[in-house]
């Protein structure tokens, strides 16, 4: 809570209390069963955690990317997996908020910020991913129309949620031929692949979506055409900041549960925390979490401000923070020892729902060309 005001570290208390009752004690459930918690995420929606930084006049919170770090930090101690689901949700709506027309702001925003509907972000294809702008997916005008051919891979929520903001070609080749379309589920045309089974992330359902003719209104069109590329790369900019702060709350749960193993668990006649070795690891686990959570929150307020620079510093943060983190959290299990590899031991789900933060919202190999690209242009 150091350097927050003091309404900031009221929103983290919310966030915190309800991830201890609300998710902690149900995350082991909803990864074993494969439960999308929509009842759970609707509560949270009710304390304003279904648009936190949507605007509030179509119901969202109007806060800061600062302040939805926090939160989302918080959330993510209680369930990685399904925190990190609500930040791609939180994500989209915004886009919904920022380029939409004030119609599709009041059509889509209200039940999305309320969570009685869910939304999920298609950039990914099967033959499209960190080649992002090389997307095939093909949206051909007709009339007041477009048509839809094409599929989306890995997509967050798939099949199971309700509205979809897809990144589509309809002009020629490179970013400036992409456009933003949001569909709804039950069009027809749209359908979906087979539920992936995952390491982690359980608690949200991945499936390709596919689109075979799919019709959709011109009129569903975020801003204008050839401006979806824009739109995709600046909602991810928040998202990279997100699914960072939703690392930094697995690391610091995995931080707490190696403090309190150390503590109990005896070897060689004394507790293992008495261990200079293991002392050492978790000092250097706290530090290299205090780091990252500083680096998110600078390109939280960086993204927030405008800055020139945040387009980078988001990027910086996203890959300090989920690399960091996730050493953290396997570090944590390794103090566990082979109670760590347990899955009735919580600090294994965080290393599963916390290893692919790597890899979306752009890789972390992305990551350094994009800081590289920055450096040397400069």
């Amino acid at each position: 809570s150091t350097g927050l005001t003091e309404d900031q570290k009221e929103f983290q208390k919310v966030a915190l209390d309800f991830a201890a009752k609300e998710m902690a004690p149900y995350m082991a459930e909803w990864d074993e069963k494969e439960i999308f918690p929509v009842e759970t995420m609707r509560k949270a929606a009710q304390l304003g955690f279904g648009g936190i930084y949507v605007k509030p006049d179509v119901g969202g919170s109007g806060l800061s990317r600062l302040d939805t770090s926090i939160i989302f930090e918080a959330l993510s101690t209680g369930c990685t997996s399904t925190t990190a689901y609500m930040s791609i949700h939180n994500m989209c709506v915004w886009m919904i908020d920022t380029f939409g027309s004030e119609e599709q702001r009041r059509r889509f925003c209200p039940s999305l910020c309320s969570m009685e509907k869910f939304a999920s972000y298609c950039l990914t294809e099967p033959g499209s991913g960190s080649d992002a702008a090389s997307l095939l997916t093909s949206a051909q005008r007709k009339g007041d129309t477009y048509v839809l051919n094409g599929s989306k891979a890995f997509i967050s929520g798939g099949g199971d949620t309700d509205v979809y903001v897809v990144m589509c070609r309809t002009g020629g080749p490179g970013p400036k031929g992409i456009s933003c379309l949001v569909l709804e589920k039950g069009m027809p045309g749209l359908s979906f692949g087979k539920k992936e089974k995952k390491v982690g992330w359980n608690s949200q359902p991945t499936r390709a979506v596919i689109f075979e003719d799919c019709v959709v209104p011109v009129g569903n069109r975020l801003g204008a055409e050839g401006q979806g590329f824009s739109i995709a790369m600046q909602g991810l900019n928040g998202g990279r900041i997100n699914i960072a702060s939703c690392s930094l709350g697995a690391a610091h749960a995995s931080v707490l549960l190696a403090q309190e193993h150390l503590t109990v668990r005896k070897q060689f006649g004394e507790p293992l925390a008495n261990n200079q070795y293991l002392q050492f690891g978790l000092a250097e686990m706290a530090t290299r979490l205090l780091a990252a959570r500083l680096m998110v929150r600078n390109a939280a307020r960086a993204l927030q401000d405008g800055r020139e620079d945040a387009a980078v510093l988001c990027s910086m943060a996203k890959l300090f923070a989920t690399d960091e983190c996730f050493g953290i959290c396997n570090q944590a299990l390794q103090m566990h020892g082979g109670y760590g590899y347990l899955k009735d031991y919580a600090v294994q789900q965080f290393v599963r729902d916390i290893r692919v933060h790597q890899i979306l919202e752009g890789t972390n190999e992305v990551m350094r060309m994009i800081v590289a690209r920055n450096l040397l242009q400069g």
